[in-house]
């Protein structure tokens, strides 16, 4: 893709970063899966003083780790925040997302130092830049008791007539599309608060992407899935059914690894059906990735895109270009 800058303009105030002043309040790092951006965000954040806030929907879960990709030896010193927050098993949503999101961002502010945003959930990052602030959704008993037992497709078709669906996780799992519907259900029933919601974006914030031609992207994920694989993720889901005590459906809903590693535990695939389904369900998933990242820029959000291969120098050289 083609390299777009920012136009930032220069502050005339102290220098809080290590480098030459200006309005950037907040650097993003994103991109598809496999693209490399743990590694770039770290470098930002050592360069510029700064402190990594996780944009990654599955990331907070603590004891999933091989399966999420946390790679958290790649952070050394630099620190790091909404990773391993949550249990695993927790179902963990936008609203709290939003909320946490904030209050690292304001702490890390607080103390002169630049959040670095690094993560592949499109949703949580464009929310958190458009500054959009969601009441918190309240479970439905009764709703939720009306819709068990439905398919899959009968609760897309449902929510499909609530809302236009823009992403594809919505309807990843029942479970996940029970949870949209409930949502959806209180807005329509509470739409004084769904009026009270005011956007507060993120201002000055520069968004980079981490571009990967696709034949690299999906050579990395290939490569990456059967390190992972050699490493324990297998046992690493055990764990958490046998010793941690997460039924089977529980993480299901995360989906991807966790859905056809725990299919694969319980005997429900054999490994060579569970690699290959996994493999091309990652594949699908930073293809949406990237249908996403396309919206985003066709809604108001300019991502600049910058080589995965980038030597180190040129890639900071590039984003000090961006933030000034």
């Amino acid at each position: 893709m083609k390299i777009s800058h920012s136009n930032i303009l220069n502050d005339s105030g102290a220098d809080m970063y290590g480098v030459s002043p200006c309005k950037c309040s907040m650097i993003v790092v994103t991109g598809p899966t496999a693209s490399g951006k743990t590694r770039r965000a770290v470098e930002i954040a050592r360069e510029f003083g700064g402190e990594i806030i996780s944009a990654d929907s599955r990331q907070i879960y603590r004891g999933m780790d091989l399966g999420t990709g946390k790679d958290l030896e790649e952070y050394g010193d630099i620190p790091y925040h909404l990773i391993d927050i949550c249990p695993a098993g927790y179902r963990y949503n936008l609203y709290e997302y939003v909320r946490d999101f904030r209050k690292a961002y304001d702490d890390i502010r607080s103390r002169g130092k630049l959040p670095v945003m690094c993560g592949g959930t499109g949703l949580y990052v464009e929310t958190v830049l458009k500054g959009i602030s969601l009441p918190e959704v309240p479970e439905n008993m009764e709703l939720r008791a009306s819709l068990e037992g439905k398919s899959l497709s009968e609760l897309t078709e449902i929510l499909q007539g609530m809302k236009t669906l823009h992403n594809s996780t919505d309807v990843d799992t029942a479970k996940r599309a029970i949870r949209a519907i409930e949502i959806q259900s209180y807005y329509a029933s509470h739409p004084e608060e769904a009026m009270l919601t005011r956007p507060n974006p993120v201002k000055d914030a520069v968004v980079v992407g981490i571009d990967i031609p696709r034949d690299d992207r999906r050579r990395r994920i290939s490569e990456r899935l059967k390190a992972r694989l050699d490493n324990g993720m297998v046992d690493e889901v055990r764990r958490l059914i046998d010793v941690e005590g997460i039924s089977p459906d529980d993480l299901i809903y995360y989906g991807l690894e966790y859905k056809f590693l725990t299919l694969y535990v319980i005997g429900q695939l054999s490994y060579d059906e569970m690699f290959r389904s996994l493999e091309i369900a990652i594949h699908q998933f930073a293809k949406r990735q990237m249908t996403w990242f396309r919206g985003m820029v066709t809604r108001g959000t300019p991502i600049n895109w910058l080589p995965y291969d980038m030597a180190d120098d040129v890639f900071l050289s590039e984003v000090r270009t961006l933030i000034h």
